[in-house]
């Protein structure tokens, strides 16, 4: 290990929460108790502060000491959804950075840990080059974190296969209920501009019995991404067809989807839509654009001088990201990546992002396993992953190749049964 510079190390939490942030959160306090004894006697780290609500509580002064919280405690806040600390919708531009520096000077950082997405990746770079530029030494670290899985440089991130897990599981029951009153059913789930999570729906499927009414029976037998292109007559074509062949129809729709021009359907259906501060039209918070389809089917399938069919929508909202029914895997790697991070610090690294690499190539039939690499700041900041194409299966499924990717991540899920 490097000489470590004398000071004190802060870590902060951004972004939407996750049911597993806090793994990471414990995973740098251990980390750096580890390998950098800090707090201890002779520790060139006195204390490890945490931010309150991020960068925000940075610039304020405000912060939760760690340095001594007991052990079992530090254990039990691992394993509680949302960001312990407090979390922000913050993006700091060029001037906010500039305050979030001098912070760092006057309570005499050295070591600055960072859990969230490529926004907060970019706070990192930012602040980074601030401090070398500067020639103050600022060990600046990205620990990974979005439910949404659209980090580059990654094969998954933290808190996106415990959501997957709950969509999973919340599509097979959704599934169940729908046979049981059938109609047609659909759900909204999260993911602006990245289908993954939405495509973890089809891990539902657990009973695709080969009838001659076709190959699948389980829901959800359409799964929509913003990776490809949404046209609302082809989607009203979709559901006819199924409905008209098999009486009920179960519909995943990623809260993101497009046009062929970009164009987000939720601004183009919702009247009125509630925007955040960067303009954005609010989706996660809103069940309008389930709202919107579900009145756009009830009009174009009601038959001249008929009824309308039977057709709900949901919104699974907030709660994908935080139920606390975390995988295990996820659990063990966002815990794994904060430990990774103290010890690049702790070693001499000046900077950089931790990233998670998959083993073996996906379906070679070897267990799952993951390690930990570092990559420079600016190959994940401000950057957005997508599905790769051979994840997706027309314009209205997944494929093989993503189960065999999503399913190890998740976990067991449970057996159903039918009669």
């Amino acid at each position: 290990m490097a000489d470590l510079i004398p000071g004190n190390a802060v870590i902060g939490q951004s972004g939407g929460p996750t049911a597993v942030i806090n793994e990471s959160l414990v995973g740098v306090v251990e980390g750096l108790r580890l390998y950098a004894n800090a707090g201890g006697p002779g520790s060139a780290i006195k204390k490890v502060l945490g931010m309150k609500h991020g960068v925000s509580g940075l610039t304020k002064g405000e912060f939760h000491d760690l340095t001594d919280i007991n052990h079992d405690r530090l254990q039990l806040i691992a394993k509680t959804p949302s960001a312990a600390l407090g979390s922000t919708r913050d993006k700091p531009d060029s001037a906010y950075c500039e305050r979030i520096f001098e912070a760092c000077k006057k309570h005499d950082i050295r070591y600055f840990f960072y859990i969230g997405g490529n926004d907060s990746s970019d706070t990192c770079r930012i602040v980074n080059e601030l401090s070398n530029k500067a020639g103050y030494e600022l060990r600046c670290f990205h620990v990974p974190k979005t439910v949404d899985n659209d980090l580059v440089e990654n094969d998954h991130t933290p808190g996106f296969a415990s959501a997957a897990r709950f969509v999973a599981k919340a599509c097979m029951a959704d599934f169940l209920d729908n046979i049981s009153l059938p109609g047609i059913k659909i759900n909204v789930i999260m993911g602006r501009h990245a289908g993954f999570l939405t495509a973890a729906s089809a891990l539902a499927r657990r009973d695709d019995r080969m009838k001659h009414e076709g190959p699948t029976t389980d829901g959800p037998q359409l799964i929509y991404l913003p990776e490809v292109a949404f046209d609302l007559e082809r989607f009203t074509q979709d559901v006819a067809e199924l409905y008209e062949r098999k009486g009920r129809v179960h519909i995943a729709v990623s809260e993101g989807i497009s046009d062929a021009q970009g164009n987000a359907i939720a601004a183009r259906l919702i009247e009125a839509g509630q925007t955040d501060a960067h303009g954005n039209v609010q989706l996660s918070g809103s069940g309008a654009l389930g709202d919107a389809l579900s009145n756009h089917l009830k009009r174009a399938l009601t038959p001249v001088g008929g009824k309308p069919p039977r057709v709900r929508a949901d919104t699974f909202g907030y709660v994908q990201r935080c139920f606390p029914d975390q995988s295990s895997v996820d659990q063990h790697e966002a815990r794994g990546t904060g430990r990774y991070a103290a010890k690049l610090a702790a070693q001499g690294d000046l900077d950089g992002s931790v990233t998670i690499k998959r083993v073996h190539p996906i379906g070679s039939g070897q267990p799952y396993a993951a390690r930990y690499e570092r990559v420079n700041l600016e190959q994940i900041a401000a950057k957005t992953r997508h599905m790769p194409t051979e994840f997706i299966e027309g314009h209205n499924n997944v494929s093989r190749q993503f189960l065999d990717y999503c399913r190890p991540l998740v976990g067991e899920l449970p057996l159903f049964d039918r009669l």
